[in-house]
């Protein structure tokens, strides 16, 4: 019995921590896979160097610090521009069909991954010539995470790796041709006509409603944090989201059971990138 008592406490612990991130601050991670969200939370718990959840709860109630640290650590995963060649591969192959037929069309990066997911599709609606019409909307869970977004700029010493990316997505020239380096050289900031297009908000996923119709939804990125009712649940948003002939970026394919996989064609086979047809 004693082998089970460390997990069974540490269970509880993890629980009462989301109970009060939820009752005292709002956010919601009681519905995320709790597998995951255990990982995230032992980690941050070592790298402070606390013995307990109990005592990692105990400085999330009463150091906002911490707190907003807790709250990037549960988040989506931190993305690099052009990081995923899959997915630049599916975004070139669906932003014309997805979005050439819409007036002024619209895109949301749900639990946007960081601001350079938003410059990556920023550059490649400019690379498509669907820039100047084309609204991003790029969501995060927090005020604090809101704010780092929109100040936010690319580091400089980082500039190689992320040509590296670019390049091995299929990216032609220079990536800095899209952005203007500071004075100091230590930095830079995307063009203002691409910054112009990206409309940052703070949404929740978890108990906001919908707030556009889209033409393209990009949720691939954070779906696989979610428990089975929340998952439900999100999808059921993007779907009520998501405008007719519409693209809905996925982590996984529909489940042929799932009601919504009848509104839904897979782009390419075996992926999990979907056209809206009903």
């Amino acid at each position: 019995m004693s082998s089970l008592l460390p997990s069974s406490v540490e269970e509880l612990e993890l629980e009462l921590l989301l109970q009060a991130l939820y009752q005292c601050h709002g956010y919601d991670f009681r519905g995320y896979d709790r597998a995951l969200v255990a990982g995230k939370v032992q980690a941050l718990r070592l790298r402070l160097g606390l013995a307990t959840i109990s005592a990692l709860q105990s400085r999330v109630l009463h150091d906002g610090e911490t707190y907003n640290t807790l709250l990037r650590a549960l988040y989506v995963a931190p993305a690099l521009m052009f990081d995923d060649a899959l997915e630049v591969s599916m975004l070139r192959r669906s932003l014309g069909v997805s979005l050439h037929g819409a007036a002024l069309p619209r895109v949301w990066l749900a639990d946007c991954a960081s601001p350079q997911q938003a410059w990556t599709l920023a550059i490649l609606l400019e690379q498509e010539q669907l820039a100047p019409r084309t609204e991003i909307y790029a969501t995060v869970a927090s005020d604090t995470m809101l704010a780092d977004a929109q100040h936010a700029s690319l580091p400089m010493a980082r500039l190689d790796e992320l040509q590296e990316n670019y390049a091995r997505s299929g990216g032609v020239g220079k990536l800095i041709d899209y952005f203007d380096v500071n004075a100091d050289g230590l930095h830079a900031a995307l063009k203002p006509q691409l910054a112009g297009r990206i409309t940052w908000a703070q949404y929740n996923l978890v108990t906001d409603a919908s707030f556009n119709e889209f033409q393209m939804i990009l949720g691939h990125r954070t779906l696989p944090d979610f428990g089975p009712a929340l998952r439900k649940r999100v999808l059921q948003l993007f779907d009520g989201s998501l405008a007719p002939f519409g693209t809905l970026a996925l982590d996984r394919p529909l489940d042929d059971h799932d009601p919504l996989s009848r509104h839904y064609k897979p782009l390419l086979a075996n992926q999990s990138w979907y056209k809206r047809v009903a």
